[in-house]
Order: structure tokens, then C-alpha cells, then sequence
């Protein structure tokens, strides 16, 4: 157990990161942000900050030496660095759960492999072997590269055979896999939560709407189509928790179609989605994972009203702040981010209905 006092060291300094720092302020636990940036939003809130590249492993080993444990706000970092991180200080989620959610196509193949049925995909490693994948999957498709890709990054979209060479150009030749089109009903997350010692909890499946590839809003409750499916999908996710001896937060994305909850990704981490559980649930999934790293029971999951409604602020969207604090029912969040840009999250806004 890493008693109230103590030190938690975050890798990553983003809007993720400052709301793991509040709810770990609230336990009484001191937050270390270590980023690359100059001045990343989750150092305004934290007792400290070092400044270093993801791949300085002198500098990531200091960094583990001055924390009692530590943990990671997002999966586009290279995880053989963080070995140094590790062997200064305990890191959870292991960096087992990383390597997988990093990789597009280890992380398909690992669900796939517990039982979870992904898309229909392809390996594309270089021009040829998309057109063997297109030959495969046929059309329409996405190509996705296989590592840093979120929120529409590193993805475009295939209509015809015709569109593959700007395709390929898109993503500029990484690695990538191919995915076929899916019809689905509605898009929605798994919200997991595990301990050191195995013990597991989720919250109420959010409905999320994506626009341009980014979350837009999550909604519960989800609907009767995902309510269908959502045991499944939560046996799935508590599987890959399992599997993976995974400890803190683990979100997994799905969408709901006529044959079942079919797998999109994962996210070792806390998620976008569910932010809502903030104001939304008895506990949120920024406290339920610094219980967990630090080896205290977990909080309950209950929703604190009837639905819920979270909402992104995406760009200019930010911009409104005075006409939501006109809104009494509305709970504003923003992220300190100094620069607005098309696409970029500078904060949500979440609405609770008693």
C-alpha cells in the first residue's frame, strides 16, 4: 500500500494527467508530471514537474528515483525507456498493458485471441501489401497506422482502389493495418477498473458520438442497443484486465452491431469517455485509479442521477465558457491549455440529471 503522503509520478502532462493530479490532491498524495513540454496543463496542478524527452532513460530513472509509484496518462510513448522508470519506482499498469494498446495490430490479435471479435483486418506493412489487403478486404476501409494514432490521427479512409495511393500517402508509409467498414447501431466504451489484487469494477456504459474522430460527447444512460450487449463487452474487458494482470484503469471501445459488441481498441489508461464520472458516478475513474495503483479499496461506481451527459469542448467550443457557467445545471471544466487549435480538447462540460 502507497499511503496518503506519498508521491505518484505521472508520466504525461496533458488534461489527463491534471485530473489524475486533482484526485489524487483530494487522497492527500503529492503528483510528480514528467513531459516533454514546457508548461503542460497537469504541472499547473502538481507539487512538481521535471521537463524530458518520453526517451531520456537518465533522466526517466531520476525521475522514478524521486516517486514512491508511478503511472501513465497516455500509450504514444515508447515503453522500452519506461523499463528505466521501473526499476526506480513501481509502474502501473504494467508495461505489458502499454506495449499492447500501442500496436494496433498486437492489440487486435491479443482481444481476438481472448475471444473478442475485432473488425475484419489486414497487416499493411508496405505498398504492396495494401494492395494485397484491399485484394483480401475489399472496399470501403480505413487504414490506420499501427502506433500513435488517436483522436482521427494516422487514419484515412478508403471508398474505392482508387483512393490507395493517397491512402498510403496519408499515413506517410508507416505500418499500418486495413479494417473494414462495420454497419453499427451505436458506439460505446467499457469502463474498467482493476486492483493489485484481482478485484474488478466498471461503471454504467456511456453511448459516445464521434465527430471528425473525436469524441464528441458520451451519454447514459446508452440505450437499449448497447444495454444489450454491454455484459458481454464487460466480460471481454474483465478478461483482458485478467490477462494482462493489469492494475488501474482499462477502457475498451466497441460498437454495437446485429451480431454483437464488436471490439474497436484500447486504452491502458484513464478515458476520454468517462469523464462524466467526475460529477456522474460516486467515484471517478481519476480516483478509483489512484485507489488502485496505490493499494486502497476501490469506490463505488454508482451513478449520482438518473443520466448524464458529457460534452468535449473542441477548438473554438471553448470560447463559451460564460454562456455554460450561465447554466446552473452545468459543470465546466477546463484544461489550462494556453493555445486553442482546430481539434484540439481544451475542456468538457458535464451535466448530471438528479
Amino acid at each position: 500500500m502507497i499511503k496518503p503522503g506519498a508521491t505518484i509520478g505521472i508520466v504525461g502532462g496533458g488534461q489527463l494527467g491534471r485530473m489524475l493530479a486533482l484526485a489524487a490532491a483530494q487522497l492527500g498524495y503529492k503528483c510528480h508530471i514528467y513531459a516533454p513540454d514546457e508548461a503542460p496543463p497537469a504541472a499547473e496542478v502538481s507539487a512538481l514537474f521535471t521537463r524530458g524527452a518520453w526517451d531520456d532513460e537518465d533522466k526517466l530513472a531520476r525521475f522514478g528515483a524521486s516517486v514512491d509509484i508511478a503511472t501513465y496518462e497516455f500509450e504514444n510513448i515508447a515503453a522500452g525507456p519506461l523499463a528505466a522508470l521501473a526499476a526506480e519506482a513501481p509502474l502501473l499498469p504494467p508495461r505489458r498493458s502499454l506495449e499492447i494498446a500501442q500496436d494496433r495490430l498486437e492489440e487486435k490479435g491479443f482481444v481476438a485471441g481472448l475471444g473478442g471479435r475485432p473488425a475484419r483486418y489486414a497487416q499493411v506493412d508496405d505498398r504492396e501489401g495494401l494492395d494485397a489487403a484491399l485484394a483480401e478486404i475489399g472496399a470501403p476501409v480505413v487504414l490506420k497506422t499501427r502506433r500513435f494514432g488517436y483522436d482521427g490521427k494516422g487514419q484515412a479512409r478508403i471508398r474505392t482502389l482508387g483512393d490507395a495511393d493517397e491512402a498510403w500517402a496519408a499515413i506517410r508509409g508507416a505500418p499500418a493495418v486495413l479494417e473494414a467498414f462495420v454497419d453499427f447501431e451505436a458506439e460505446f466504451s467499457i469502463l474498467l477498473c482493476r486492483t493489485q489484487s484481482g478485484e474488478t469494477v466498471t461503471w454504467p456504459v456511456p453511448r459516445n458520438h464521434h465527430e471528425g474522430g473525436i469524441l464528441a460527447c458520451s451519454e447514459l444512460p446508452a440505450g437499449p442497443a448497447v444495454a444489450a450487449l454491454a455484459g458481454e463487452a464487460e466480460a471481454l474487458a474483465r478478461k483482458v484486465a485478467d490477462a494482462l494482470d493489469h492494475v488501474g484503469m482499462l477502457t475498451l471501445e466497441y460498437v454495437a452491431t446485429a451480431d454483437g459488441p464488436l471490439f474497436n481498441e484500447m486504452a491502458p489508461r484513464v478515458h476520454n469517455s468517462g469523464h462524466w464520472t467526475i460529477e456522474g458516478a460516486v467515484t471517478s475513474q481519476f480516483e478509483n485509479h489512484v485507489r488502485a495503483i496505490c493499494g486502497l479499496p476501490l469506490g463505488s461506481t454508482r451513478m449520482t442521477g438518473s443520466a448524464v451527459e458529457m460534452r468535449n469542448l473542441i477548438g473554438g467550443d471553448v470560447h463559451d465558457w460564460q454562456a455554460i457557467l450561465s447554466d446552473p445545471s452545468a459543470h465546466l471544466h477546463l484544461y489550462g491549455k494556453s493555445e486553442v487549435r482546430q481539434g484540439r480538447k481544451m475542456g468538457h462540460v458535464t451535466r448530471v440529471k438528479r
